[in-house]
C-alpha cells in the first residue's frame, strides 16, 4: 500500500536547501570551481553571436553602419578577416569544450559524492535504529528513502543547481548584449517572454501533478507484481491466476491512463514553446528587416544574430520551469530523508557503559512492565491492552537451563528481545549478572549472546559466510566442528561446493530444516561466553534432526545459562526449570515432572499437545 508522503511534493523550504547544503561542504573547493566555470560558460554564449555578427557585416556584406574599425576593403583583407574570426571561433569553442567538459565531470562527481554520503548516513542510521522502527515502517518504504528519494537530491545538485545558476547567468547574458547591441530589436524579442513564462508554469503544474499521480498508480502495480510473485505458491494452490490477473489489469489500466495523461500535457507544452519561439523569431524578422530595408541602423549580421540568441534565450527560461519541478521534487525527498535521520534513537548506549569480559550468566527481571507500544508511559494502568508483560519477576541463575511456554502472544519471545535489549522496559528492571541491561554498550551486551530464531534469516553469500558471518579471525576447524556438532556437516558436503557453496537470498535453496541446523551451527560458532538464548529453534525439523539438535544442545548449554521457547514441549522436558505464561504473566515454574503433578495450566497444555490438539490460544 502506498503511504501518504511517498508521492507527496513539498515547496521549497530554505531550511532543508541549507541541510542539504552542507553534504556540499567537503567538496566546496571543487563547487567553487563549477561556479566559476557556469560564469565562464554564460559569458561566453553570446559572444558567438557577436563574431557572427562581424564575420557578416564587417567582411562577408560590409555596411558602413557597422562598426568595425580599418578592416580594409580589398578581397584579401575581407578574407583574411573571416579566416580571423572563424579561428577565433573555434578557439573559444575548444576553450567552451573544455570548461563544460570540467564542469560537468566536476558537478556530477560532487552529485555521486554527495548520494555516497547520504546513503551512508542513512544506512548507518538504520542500522541504529531499534527494531520497534522497523515494526512500523514497512521495508520497500526505507529502500525508496535510500534510492528513489536519495536520487531525486542527487538530480537538484548535478541538475537543478546547476540548470539555476547557468540559465539565470545565460539570461543575464543574453539580455545585456541584446539590449546593448540593439534595444529595440531587444524588446521586440521580449514581447513572448511573459507567454512563454505562463505557459510553462501551467504546463509544468498540469505535468507535475499528472507526475504525482503516475507515481502513486505505479507504487500500486509494484505492490501488486510484489504480493503475486512472493505468493505464487498461494496464487496457484487457490486458483487465483485469473482474479490476480482481473485485479492487476486494473491497476495497470489504471497506470496507463496516468501515464497518457502525462504524454498530453508533454505533447502541448513543448510544440507551445515552439511556437512562441516561431512568433518571436518572426516579429524580430519583420521589424528588423524592416529597419535594414528603410536604412535605419540595423544590420543583416545583427539582425542574424539576434535571430539565434532569440532560441539560446528560450532554452535556459524553459530549463528554469524544470528547476522548480526538479527542486520541489527534492523538497519532498530531504523532507522524508532527513525524517529518517532525525528519528530519535531510543536504544541508546549510556555514557559511560559498562565494560563486559565474560558474564556468569545471571539474569533476573524486577517488575518488569513492557508494551511494544514506545508511548505508552510506565504509569498506564493495569487494564490497559498494550502491556505485552505484566509485573514479570523472574531470576535465572548462572548455568541454569530455563523454558519459556504459554500460548500464542503470552509474552515468551518478548523475554528473549528484552535481555538482548532490542526493546526497553517502561517500567522495572532487566538485569544481566546484577547490572541493568541498560547500563551496557548494546554491542558488549549481544556479542555474549548466542540467538536462534525461528524465521531463520540467511544472506545471499556462501554456506561460510552465512556461518562465520564476517568474521575472518574464526578458523575453519571450529566452524566445521561446531557443524558436526548440529549434524549438517555431512548435509554440506554433499553440497557441489562444500562450505562454499553458494546460498541464495533467504536461503531460498534450502529447506527450513536445513536452515534451521545453520542457523543453531552459526549461534555455536559464535560461541557466546555464557547466555544462550533460542526462540523455537527446533520448530521446524523433523524426528530424527531433532533428535541430533537435542544431543547437540545438551553438550552445549553445559555450564551456560540457556533461556529456550517452545510449543513442542518434548524439547524442554529436559531444562532444569519450565516457567508457564499467560497473558504476560508468570502463572507457573517448576521442572517438568513437577508441574505435570501439579495439574495446572501447564499440565493441560502437555495434555492437549499429545491428545492430538492444538494448544489453546488464550
Amino acid at each position: 500500500m502506498t503511504q501518504p508522503d511517498d508521492a507527496g511534493t513539498k515547496a521549497f523550504d530554505w531550511e532543508l536547501a541549507k541541510r542539504i547544503f552542507t553534504y556540499l561542504k567537503p567538496y566546496r573547493y571543487l563547487v567553487g570551481f563549477t561556479m566559476v566555470a557556469a560564469v565562464l560558460m554564460a559569458a561566453l554564449q553570446p559572444y558567438f553571436g557577436v563574431l557572427q555578427r562581424n564575420a557578416i557585416d564587417c567582411y562577408l556584406a560590409p555596411t558602413h553602419s557597422a562598426n568595425c574599425g580599418n578592416v580594409g576593403s580589398t578581397e584579401e583583407a575581407l578574407y583574411r578577416g573571416v579566416v580571423q574570426i572563424g579561428l577565433l571561433y573555434l578557439g573559444l569553442k575548444v576553450f567552451e569544450f573544455l570548461f563544460k567538459y570540467g564542469f560537468t565531470y566536476a558537478l556530477n562527481w560532487i552529485g555521486q559524492h554527495v548520494l555516497y554520503d547520504i546513503r551512508s548516513d542513512i544506512f548507518g542510521k538504520l542500522q541504529r535504529l531499534h527494531l520497534g522502527y522497523f515494526d512500523k515502517n514497512p521495508v520497500g518504504r526505507l529502500i525508496t528513502r535510500v534510492t528513489s528519494d536519495v536520487d531525486a537530491i542527487n538530480q537538484f545538485i548535478t541538475n537543478g543547481l546547476s540548470s539555476l545558476v547557468t540559465s539565470s547567468l545565460l539570461i543575464l547574458a543574453y539580455v545585456v548584449i541584446m539590449l546593448s547591441l540593439s534595444w529595440k530589436l531587444a524588446l521586440v524579442s521580449f514581447t513572448v517572454l511573459p507567454f512563454l513564462f505562463w505557459a510553462s508554469t501551467f504546463f509544468r503544474n498540469k505535468m507535475r501533478i499528472s507526475s504525482r499521480d503516475v507515481r502513486i498508480k505505479q507504487a500500486i502495480v509494484n505492490t501488486q507484481l510484489n504480493e503475486n510473485i512472493t505468493g505464487m505458491l498461494t496464487v496457484q494452490l487457490f486458483n487465483r491466476e485469473g482474479r490476480n490477473q482481473s485485479k492487476f489489469d486494473l491497476a495497470n489500466r489504471a497506470f496507463l491512463g496516468g501515464m497518457l495523461e502525462n504524454v498530453r500535457w508533454f505533447s502541448l507544452y513543448m510544440p507551445t514553446v515552439s511556437l512562441l519561439s516561431n512568433v518571436a523569431m518572426a516579429m524580430v524578422i519583420w521589424y528588423g528587416g524592416r529597419e535594414i530595408l528603410e536604412g535605419q541602423g540595423i544590420t543583416l549580421g545583427l539582425l542574424i544574430a539576434f535571430t539565434a540568441w532569440i532560441t539560446q534565450l528560450f532554452q535556459p527560461i524553459q530549463d528554469l520551469a524544470d528547476v522548480f519541478t526538479n527542486m520541489q521534487m527534492a523538497m519532498a525527498s530531504a523532507e522524508r530523508i532527513f525524517g529518517v535521520l532525525d528519528t530519535d534513537e531510543e536504544i541508546k548506549d549510556p555514557a559511560n557503559p559498562k565494560t563486559v569480559d565474560g558474564f556468569k550468566g545471571e539474569v533476573k527481571f524486577e517488575n518488569v512492565w513492557f508494551a511494544y507500544d514506545s508511548q505508552t508511559p510506565a504509569d498506564s494502568p493495569e487494564k490497559d491492552d498494550r502491556w505485552i508483560l505484566r509485573g514479570i519477576d523472574l531470576h535465572i541463575k548462572p548455568g541454569e537451563s530455563v523454558a519459556l511456554v504459554g500460548a500464542t502472544g503470552a509474552g515468551k519471545t518478548s523475554i528473549i528481545s528484552l535481555v538482548s535489549r532490542f526493546y526497553d522496559i517502561q517500567r522495572g528492571s532487566v538485569k544481566v549478572d546484577g547490572i541493568d541491561v541498560r547500563e551496557y554498550s548494546q554491542h558488549s551486551l549481544r556479542k555474549h549472546i548466542g540467538v536462534v530464531l525461528q524465521d531463520v534469516f540467511l544472506f545471499a553469500g556462501t554456506i561460510e559466510s552465512n556461518l562465520r558471518l564476517g568474521n575472518e579471525s574464526i578458523p575453519m576447524e571450529r566452524i566445521v566442528n561446531a557443524c558436526k556438532y548440529v549434524g549438517v556437516h555431512e548435509f554440506i558436503m554433499t553440497l557441489p561446493d562444500g562450505y562454499q557453496s553458494e546460498v541464495r537470498e533467504r536461503g531460498a535453496t534450502l529447506s527450513t530444516g536445513q536452515k534451521q541446523l545453520l542457523a543453531f551451527a552459526r549461534a555455536l560458532i559464535q560461541n557466546p561466553d555464557i547466555l544462550l538464548v533460542l526462540d523455537e529453534a527446533t520448530a521446524s525439523v523433523d524426528t530424527e534432526t531433532e533428535l541430533l539438535i537435542q544431543d547437540s544442545l545438551t553438550k552445549l548449554m553445559h555450564g551456560r545459562t540457556s533461556i529456550i521457547i517452545a510449543h513442542r514441549l518434548s524439547t524442554i522436558e529436559h531444562c532444569d526449570r519450565i516457567v508457564v505464561m499467560r497473558k504476560g504473566k508468570i502463572v507457573e515454574q517448576g521442572s517438568h515432572k513437577e508441574l505435570l503433578a501439579r495439574g495446572g495450566y501447564y499440565a493441560k497444555l502437555h495434555q492437549l499437545q499429545y491428545s492430538g490438539h492444538a494448544m489453546s490460544a488464550d
